[in-house]
Protein backbone atom coordinates (compact mmCIF):
# COMPACT_ATOMS: atom_id res chain seq x y z
CA UNK A 1 0.00 0.00 0.00
CA UNK A 2 1.36 3.44 -0.65
CA UNK A 3 0.80 5.63 2.48
CA UNK A 4 1.02 9.60 2.72
CA UNK A 5 2.67 10.52 6.08
CA UNK A 6 2.11 14.49 6.71
CA UNK A 7 3.60 17.08 9.22
CA UNK A 8 2.50 21.16 8.95
CA UNK A 9 6.52 22.13 9.90
CA UNK A 10 9.60 20.55 8.78
CA UNK A 11 10.24 19.69 12.69
CA UNK A 12 6.98 17.49 12.77
CA UNK A 13 8.66 15.10 9.69
CA UNK A 14 12.51 14.96 10.29
CA UNK A 15 11.91 11.83 13.17
CA UNK A 16 10.56 9.98 10.58
CA UNK A 17 12.66 10.68 7.94
CA UNK A 18 15.62 10.21 10.44
CA UNK A 19 14.03 6.52 11.28
CA UNK A 20 13.55 5.62 7.22
CA UNK A 21 17.26 6.61 6.64
CA UNK A 22 17.26 5.87 2.98
CA UNK A 23 14.83 7.85 0.74
CA UNK A 24 14.11 9.52 -2.73
CA UNK A 25 13.00 13.37 -2.64
CA UNK A 26 11.24 14.72 -5.46
CA UNK A 27 11.03 18.37 -5.72
CA UNK A 28 7.81 19.52 -6.96
CA UNK A 29 4.47 22.31 -6.57
CA UNK A 30 7.02 24.11 -4.42
CA UNK A 31 7.54 21.40 -2.17
CA UNK A 32 9.93 18.24 -1.13
CA UNK A 33 8.09 14.54 -1.02
CA UNK A 34 10.54 11.91 0.50
CA UNK A 35 9.70 8.28 -1.21
CA UNK A 36 10.68 5.52 0.67
CA UNK A 37 9.49 1.82 1.29
CA UNK A 38 9.28 0.47 5.12
CA UNK A 39 7.12 -2.85 6.81
CA UNK A 40 5.56 -4.01 3.39
CA UNK A 41 3.91 -0.20 2.32
CA UNK A 42 6.01 2.61 0.17
CA UNK A 43 5.35 5.79 1.99
CA UNK A 44 5.76 9.34 0.51
CA UNK A 45 6.15 11.74 3.60
CA UNK A 46 5.82 15.63 3.42
CA UNK A 47 5.68 18.54 5.43
CA UNK A 48 2.67 21.29 3.59
CA UNK A 49 3.69 24.23 5.19
CA UNK A 50 1.57 25.94 7.93
CA UNK A 51 -2.32 26.85 6.91
CA UNK A 52 -5.08 25.27 4.70
CA UNK A 53 -4.14 25.88 1.55
CA UNK A 54 -1.26 24.66 1.78
CA UNK A 55 -2.06 21.17 3.27
CA UNK A 56 -4.33 21.47 1.17
CA UNK A 57 -2.19 21.19 -2.02
CA UNK A 58 0.11 18.65 -0.30
CA UNK A 59 -2.15 16.06 0.44
CA UNK A 60 -4.02 16.60 -3.22
CA UNK A 61 -0.58 16.23 -4.32
CA UNK A 62 0.62 13.04 -2.58
CA UNK A 63 -2.83 11.27 -3.59
CA UNK A 64 -2.97 12.56 -7.20
CA UNK A 65 0.62 12.45 -8.28
CA UNK A 66 1.83 10.02 -5.90
CA UNK A 67 -0.53 7.63 -5.35
CA UNK A 68 -1.03 7.65 -1.74
CA UNK A 69 -3.79 5.19 -0.81
CA UNK A 70 -4.14 6.08 2.80
CA UNK A 71 -2.84 9.77 4.69
CA UNK A 72 -1.80 9.69 8.15
CA UNK A 73 -0.95 13.28 9.35
CA UNK A 74 0.65 13.78 12.93
CA UNK A 75 1.40 17.41 14.29
CA UNK A 76 0.35 20.03 17.35
CA UNK A 77 -2.56 21.41 18.47
CA UNK A 78 -4.44 23.85 20.73
CA UNK A 79 -6.94 22.52 23.67
CA UNK A 80 -10.09 23.89 23.43
CA UNK A 81 -11.76 20.75 25.99
CA UNK A 82 -10.84 21.53 29.66
CA UNK A 83 -9.89 17.93 29.94
CA UNK A 84 -6.64 18.40 27.70
CA UNK A 85 -3.61 19.23 29.14
CA UNK A 86 0.07 19.83 27.13
CA UNK A 87 1.61 17.16 26.17
CA UNK A 88 -1.78 15.35 25.88
CA UNK A 89 -2.86 13.23 22.64
CA UNK A 90 -5.73 13.54 20.79
CA UNK A 91 -7.03 11.42 17.66
CA UNK A 92 -9.69 13.22 15.58
CA UNK A 93 -12.71 11.61 15.12
CA UNK A 94 -14.37 14.71 13.41
CA UNK A 95 -13.07 17.88 11.69
CA UNK A 96 -14.72 21.10 10.89
CA UNK A 97 -13.47 24.18 9.39
CA UNK A 98 -13.96 27.16 12.24
CA UNK A 99 -13.33 29.90 9.56
CA UNK A 100 -15.39 28.77 7.10
CA UNK A 101 -18.31 30.93 7.64
CA UNK A 102 -21.60 31.75 5.25
CA UNK A 103 -24.09 31.78 7.78
CA UNK A 104 -25.87 34.58 6.62
CA UNK A 105 -27.13 32.92 3.66
CA UNK A 106 -28.61 30.37 6.69
CA UNK A 107 -26.05 27.53 6.77
CA UNK A 108 -24.22 26.40 9.91
CA UNK A 109 -20.35 27.58 10.88
CA UNK A 110 -18.16 25.30 8.72
CA UNK A 111 -20.53 23.90 5.81
CA UNK A 112 -21.11 25.31 2.53
CA UNK A 113 -23.47 23.51 -0.45
CA UNK A 114 -22.15 20.58 -1.90
CA UNK A 115 -19.45 19.82 0.90
CA UNK A 116 -20.00 18.89 5.33
CA UNK A 117 -19.78 20.54 8.11
CA UNK A 118 -17.89 18.04 10.12
CA UNK A 119 -15.62 15.22 7.86
CA UNK A 120 -15.34 11.25 9.95
CA UNK A 121 -11.72 10.12 10.07
CA UNK A 122 -11.52 6.82 9.57
CA UNK A 123 -12.69 4.81 11.88
CA UNK A 124 -10.48 1.55 11.47
CA UNK A 125 -7.37 3.63 11.69
CA UNK A 126 -8.75 5.14 15.31
CA UNK A 127 -9.04 1.30 16.46
CA UNK A 128 -5.63 0.69 15.05
CA UNK A 129 -4.32 3.73 16.74
CA UNK A 130 -5.76 2.73 20.17
CA UNK A 131 -4.20 -0.68 19.84
CA UNK A 132 -0.91 0.96 19.28
CA UNK A 133 -1.58 3.68 21.99
CA UNK A 134 -2.02 0.31 24.58
CA UNK A 135 1.45 -0.98 23.31
CA UNK A 136 3.30 2.45 24.10
CA UNK A 137 1.79 2.91 26.78
CA UNK A 138 -0.31 6.42 25.36
CA UNK A 139 -3.38 7.90 26.60
CA UNK A 140 -4.90 8.75 23.04
CA UNK A 141 -7.83 10.64 23.71
CA UNK A 142 -10.58 11.49 20.73
CA UNK A 143 -12.55 14.34 19.94
CA UNK A 144 -13.30 17.01 17.41
CA UNK A 145 -10.79 19.20 15.85
CA UNK A 146 -11.50 22.57 14.48
CA UNK A 147 -9.40 23.94 11.49
CA UNK A 148 -8.59 27.70 10.75
CA UNK A 149 -6.61 30.12 9.01
CA UNK A 150 -6.20 32.06 12.29
CA UNK A 151 -3.53 31.32 15.66
CA UNK A 152 -5.90 31.28 18.29
CA UNK A 153 -4.66 33.17 21.64
CA UNK A 154 -8.01 35.03 22.58
CA UNK A 155 -9.72 33.09 25.36
CA UNK A 156 -12.95 34.66 23.86
CA UNK A 157 -12.21 32.80 20.30
CA UNK A 158 -11.35 29.90 22.01
CA UNK A 159 -14.40 29.85 23.67
CA UNK A 160 -16.71 30.56 20.93
CA UNK A 161 -15.02 27.60 18.48
CA UNK A 162 -15.40 25.41 21.85
CA UNK A 163 -19.60 26.73 21.71
CA UNK A 164 -20.51 26.96 18.33
CA UNK A 165 -18.18 24.05 16.54
CA UNK A 166 -18.51 21.72 19.75
CA UNK A 167 -14.45 21.33 19.40
CA UNK A 168 -11.91 19.67 21.68
CA UNK A 169 -9.19 20.97 20.04
CA UNK A 170 -8.19 23.21 17.10
CA UNK A 171 -5.33 23.82 14.57
CA UNK A 172 -4.87 25.25 11.07
CA UNK A 173 -4.34 22.11 8.12
CA UNK A 174 -6.53 18.77 9.74
CA UNK A 175 -9.96 19.75 8.23
CA UNK A 176 -8.70 20.83 5.17
CA UNK A 177 -6.73 17.61 4.60
CA UNK A 178 -9.76 15.91 5.84
CA UNK A 179 -12.04 17.83 3.01
CA UNK A 180 -9.29 16.10 0.39
CA UNK A 181 -9.46 13.21 1.52
CA UNK A 182 -12.59 12.63 1.54
CA UNK A 183 -13.97 13.79 -1.72
CA UNK A 184 -10.92 11.65 -3.05
CA UNK A 185 -11.92 8.26 -1.01
CA UNK A 186 -8.77 8.42 0.55
CA UNK A 187 -9.00 7.29 4.71
CA UNK A 188 -7.15 9.55 6.81
CA UNK A 189 -6.05 9.78 10.37
CA UNK A 190 -4.93 13.06 12.16
CA UNK A 191 -2.79 12.65 15.44
CA UNK A 192 -2.42 15.92 17.24
CA UNK A 193 0.12 16.30 20.57
CA UNK A 194 -1.59 19.70 22.79
CA UNK A 195 0.93 22.35 22.69
CA UNK A 196 -0.78 25.19 24.49
CA UNK A 197 -4.33 25.72 25.51
CA UNK A 198 -4.41 29.15 23.57
CA UNK A 199 -3.79 31.56 26.37
CA UNK A 200 -0.14 32.13 24.79
CA UNK A 201 1.26 30.96 28.50
CA UNK A 202 4.60 33.07 28.52
CA UNK A 203 6.31 30.31 30.39
CA UNK A 204 6.10 27.93 28.06
CA UNK A 205 8.70 27.25 25.42
CA UNK A 206 6.99 26.05 22.15
CA UNK A 207 9.92 24.93 20.37
CA UNK A 208 11.10 22.70 22.84
CA UNK A 209 7.70 21.32 23.35
CA UNK A 210 7.50 20.84 19.45
CA UNK A 211 10.92 18.61 19.23
CA UNK A 212 10.56 16.73 22.20
CA UNK A 213 6.61 16.16 20.62
CA UNK A 214 7.91 14.99 17.47
CA UNK A 215 9.90 11.90 18.39
CA UNK A 216 7.28 10.94 20.14
CA UNK A 217 4.61 11.57 17.66
CA UNK A 218 6.56 10.08 15.02
CA UNK A 219 7.23 6.55 17.30
CA UNK A 220 4.07 6.46 17.06
CA UNK A 221 2.95 7.17 13.22
CA UNK A 222 5.54 4.60 12.35
CA UNK A 223 3.82 2.14 14.84
CA UNK A 224 0.47 2.51 12.79
CA UNK A 225 2.65 1.72 9.80
CA UNK A 226 3.52 -1.52 10.99
CA UNK A 227 0.18 -2.76 12.00
CA UNK A 228 -1.64 -1.34 8.68
CA UNK A 229 -2.49 -4.11 6.58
Amino acid sequence: MKIAIMGAMPEEIAPILERMGKYTITEYAGNKFYECSYSGHELVIAYSKIGKVFSTLTAATMIERFGAEMLLFSGVAGAISDELNIGDMIVSTRLIQHDLDITAFGHPHGYVPGGKQYIDADKKLIAIAHNVAGELGVILQEGIIATGDQFVADPERKGWIKEVCNADALEMEGASVAVVCDVMEVPFFILRAISDVADMDASFNFDEFLESSAQISAEFIIHMVEKIG
